[in-house]
């Protein structure tokens, strides 16, 4: 039996529900962990081919950009020479790329959009990985499911450096607190 069929499944689970209703929990967290982590690698090929999409986006951008210097200095030129037929040709060729750079612009704002999305949802899914790997230690030490959600892993290897920074902010901000309390 799959629990999760989308990635916003994973990110708005409750895990106590979950194994509450389950006969054998220690079992079903084992499949919640594998299910988790899929969704994980998925998010982190969606987040790449994003990224991609964006460069590329990007690059082809510039490129156009380029072209619509050229035809407005092919248009500059020719009217030099007093061609004004083949200024005008150059001038409908640049609208064509501006209408084309209007249209990339749009995508590459997409894409940008795209990119943070997934990168919001790669970090609640490791985020919901690390609390069920938790509650899998827990199970897996005798716990309860009640009790496994208050299980806290001794590895602090799991956590990224800006995670790791943001904790000993917060716990720099309660211990002033605390010898302001104590004062």
């Amino acid at each position: 039996m799959s629990y999760f069929t989308r990635l916003t499944d994973i990110v708005t689970c409750n895990l106590s529900e979950l194994l509450d209703g389950e006969s054998d929990p220690q079992a079903a967290i084992v499949q919640i962990v594998v299910e988790i982590e899929r969704g994980v690698a998925s998010a982190d090929r969606s987040m790449t081919t994003a990224s991609s999409t964006r460069e590329r986006l990007r690059r082809e951008l510039d490129e156009h950009r380029e072209r619509i210097d050229h035809w407005n200095d092919q248009a500059r030129n020719w009217l030099k020479t007093g061609d004004e037929r083949q200024a005008r040709l150059s001038l409908i060729c640049k609208s064509e790329v501006e209408d084309l750079v209007a249209g990339l612009t749009q995508q590459l704002n997409a894409a940008i959009a795209t990119c943070d999305h997934m990168s919001t949802t790669y970090r609640a899914l490791q985020a919901r990985l690390a609390e069920a790997r938790r509650r899998e230690q827990g199970l897996v030490q005798g716990a309860t499911p009640a009790e496994s959600e208050t299980v806290v892993l001794e590895d602090s290897e799991s956590v990224d450096s800006a995670t790791a920074e943001r904790i000993e902010d917060e716990l720099s901000r309660l211990r002033a607190e605390l010898e302001g309390e104590a004062d």
